[in-house]
């Protein structure tokens, strides 16, 4: 799982994963942040429009030029870049097992985590 400490989406995650009895490895994004190789695994597997959380403080606070880089369409490579130095723009918790992404905390998040239920496509995509 990947996430932020302080993230409260991320503290929930942890708290049911620990009540579900579902293992687990916690990492910290601003602590250990990812490579460009896992972000663009997880750009392939969800797509940016999953991935890049638009929704966020540190989103507000970019410049309209670094806006425009995780635009639909916009360069991969500029993308990439963005992701590896700003990791608080990743919408969080991501998780991954083997091939499969999960981005996010809702009810087909868990229901995939749990293996009680088949997951949306707007949840979890397979790289």
């Amino acid at each position: 799982m990947f996430g932020l400490k302080t993230c409260d989406t991320c503290r929930k995650a942890r708290r049911w994963l620990d009540s579900q009895g579902v293992p687990y490895r916690a990492h910290d994004l601003r602590e250990a942040p990812p490579t460009r190789n896992l972000l663009q695994q997880w750009l392939d597997a969800v797509g940016p429009e999953r991935l890049v959380n638009r929704r966020s403080t540190t989103w507000r606070g970019l410049s309209e030029e670094a806006r425009a880089a995780a635009a639909p369409g916009a360069d991969p490579e500029t993308l990439l870049a963005l992701l590896a130095e700003q990791p608080t723009l990743i919408k969080r918790p991501v998780f991954q097992r083997r091939t499969e992404v999960l981005v996010g905390f809702d009810h087909a998040v868990r229901g995939a985590l749990a293996g009680s239920s088949a997951p949306n496509q707007d949840s979890l995509r397979h790289a």
